[in-house]
């Protein structure tokens, strides 16, 4: 009854823990992205990427899941000009469109990058700390029946994807930094994210004009 209640919980939330698998997959995101602009179709993509092994990865096992996780974040810039920088731009502008992809593909990652990030970009204040993560899942806690009941093992994680993300896209120098760097949007994001309506993104990445 318990897990019956604990998956109503997780159906009706807008969060899931789904980063603790899939993660930023920077390399995996542009691999599939370059496929994607040779004109293959989804299922032609997945089965070049496993019969190439294109992820190199050691066993076959996840490469599917993978995969197609990498088709729904690409799916969820609803741009293909996006997904034409991340095949072919320097790896920076690339890293910094799949952040964008993966605010847009999960809530979680969404609201952290504007409370958390975008507010201190807002304030001016470069200060970061383990009590910014926990004041964010606490508040989520305070918010989401389906956070409220997650383990502590799963807050854990969730944290350290977020500080890890943070650290490919240059907003700290390792995880255990204490400022974040004051980043600079690409040109190319900028003028998509204003173009589709997406403002409300733009403080996620320094952006405050």
């Amino acid at each position: 009854m318990l897990q019956k209640s604990n998956h109503a919980l997780k159906d009706n939330s807008p969060y899931s823990a789904t980063i603790t698998r899939e993660q930023f997959l920077f390399y995996e995101v542009r691999t599939t992205a370059k496929l994607v602009c040779e004109g293959l179709s989804s299922n032609e993509v997945v089965t070049r990427i496993m019969n190439e092994n294109l992820f190199q990865y050691p066993t076959e096992k996840s490469v599917k899941k993978m995969a197609l996780a990498c088709l729904r974040r690409l799916a969820a810039l609803e741009d293909n000009t996006l997904v034409q920088a991340i095949a072919t731009q320097p790896s920076d502008v690339a890293k910094q469109i799949c952040l964008y992809a993966m605010m847009r593909q999960y809530r979680l990652v969404w609201d952290f990058m504007l409370t958390v990030i975008g507010s201190k970009y807002k304030l001016l204040d470069t200060s970061f700390g383990k009590m910014d993560l926990n004041s964010f899942f606490m508040r989520l806690q305070e918010q989401d029946d389906w956070v409220a009941t997650c383990r502590e093992s799963t807050v854990t994680k969730l944290t350290h994807v977020l500080q890890k993300m943070r650290v490919e896209n240059e907003y700290l120098d390792s995880t255990d930094a204490n400022h974040l760097n004051l980043v600079l949007i690409a040109p190319l994001l900028e003028n998509v994210i204003r173009v589709s309506g997406q403002e409300l993104a733009l403080p996620a990445f320094n952006c405050l004009n």
